[in-house]
């Protein structure tokens, strides 16, 4: 589907999280509704600062639940090892086959700290110097493990191709690994990495690593000039910049229906809260901004959070997305089967194969 409206494909994406659901059954059926809706993914967002479920392990349930949509859980990468953190991702990038992706968050709180016996929480420099590290090392280990490695001879005694491991010894400021990964390539060789990068402390690694970066911003002017900056950044390290999707972030209430046109709230233009941008009204006025923002080329789509998901989910994909496709800015459908076909991304070349290519 080549869009004919903005830069280039409308991308929407959908939070899942509920509070005080502890047994999963909303999450699936949330992300079930996103999926009829032909968004490119969910998230699902994680903390050791709350009670609930392991986001990880609640979007792996639903991976067996649906076909299409993208998994996004949002894992940290404070007070967790590298390695354990890149095998759950190949995992659920395995079961779900090709739909996964990974939210790189930070722990910033000292209470997070304690529950593991630490002192104080890291400044957030600091936090995200290490998060980089954890997102280098673990697209270092889904290279480490060639496509096509796993042999599968246990009759001959040979179940791997030690030709095609790779150790990837791999020196951080706190911690070091060394390798290979002990799950296979993932199918989508990475799974889809995402940041938020509101923070200014996050805005690097999102620029070296994500493929996707979130922005909370309450204006299209707001949106642009960050997303011009990751772009630039992204260009500095040596990447394409046109392989950094940017999505604006917006809280969506869509419970007083159409007549919050009022500025400040649907009408307006989202009205900035302590939790983030907030668009108050109809799924017809949100359906408008999105276009008209997506049209304008601030952005390359929307990841929306609603503030009540039992109902607002529903109106977002029965409403809002149903109108963009009438309009023929959204698919009907989805073209590919993995989430970086969703967002038009290609599949990364492994940095090892490639080498050994070359040599030989």
């Amino acid at each position: 589907m080549t869009s004919t409206h903005g830069r280039g494909l409308l991308h929407l994406a959908a939070a899942l999280d509920h509070e005080a659901a502890y047994d999963g059954a909303r999450h699936l059926e949330s992300a079930r509704l996103a999926e009829r809706g032909g968004l490119d993914f969910v998230t699902l967002g994680d903390s050791f600062a709350r009670p609930g479920p392991d986001a990880l392990a609640v979007l792996s349930r639903a991976a067996t639940a649906t076909t299409r949509i993208g998994l996004v859980p949002a894992v940290t990468t404070t007070h967790t090892e590298p390695f354990r953190v890149q095998a759950a991702l190949a995992t659920l990038d395995w079961v779900s086959r090709g739909r996964a992706g990974w939210w790189i968050d930070v722990s910033r709180t000292d209470d997070e700290a304690r529950l593991f016996g630490r002192g104080p929480a890291a400044p957030a420099a600091a936090l995200w110097r290490e998060a980089g590290e954890v997102a280098e090392v673990a697209a270092l280990l889904w290279d480490s493990r060639e496509d096509g490695a796993e042999t599968g001879d246990p009759a001959g005694g040979r179940l791997v191709d030690r030709a095609r491991l790779h150790p990837v010894d791999y020196t951080g400021t706190g911690f070091s690994v060394r390798g290979p990964s002990l799950v296979p390539r993932p199918p989508q060789g990475h799974p889809v990495r995402l940041v938020d990068a509101t923070e200014e402390a996050a805005r690097t690694v999102a620029a070296r690593h994500a493929d996707v970066a979130l922005v909370r911003a309450a204006s299209p002017a707001q949106a642009a000039a960050v997303r011009d900056q990751l772009r630039a950044s992204a260009a500095e390290f040596g990447r394409n910049p046109d392989g950094l999707r940017v999505l604006a972030c917006l809280l969506v209430d869509l419970g007083d229906g159409e007549r919050a046109a009022e500025r400040g709230h649907g009408g307006g233009g989202p009205r900035q809260t302590v939790q983030g941008p907030l668009y108050r009204g109809g799924p017809v006025d949100l359906a408008e901004l999105i276009a008209r923002w997506h049209t304008a080329g601030v952005v390359d789509g929307f990841h929306l959070v609603p503030v009540e998901p039992g109902r607002d989910l529903e109106r977002l994909v029965n409403g809002t997305v149903a109108l963009l496709q009438h309009r023929g800015l959204f698919r009907t459908f989805y073209p590919g089967s993995t989430l970086r076909e969703h967002l038009d991304l290609p599949r990364p070349a492994n940095r090892y194969a490639a080498t050994a290519g070359s040599t030989s």
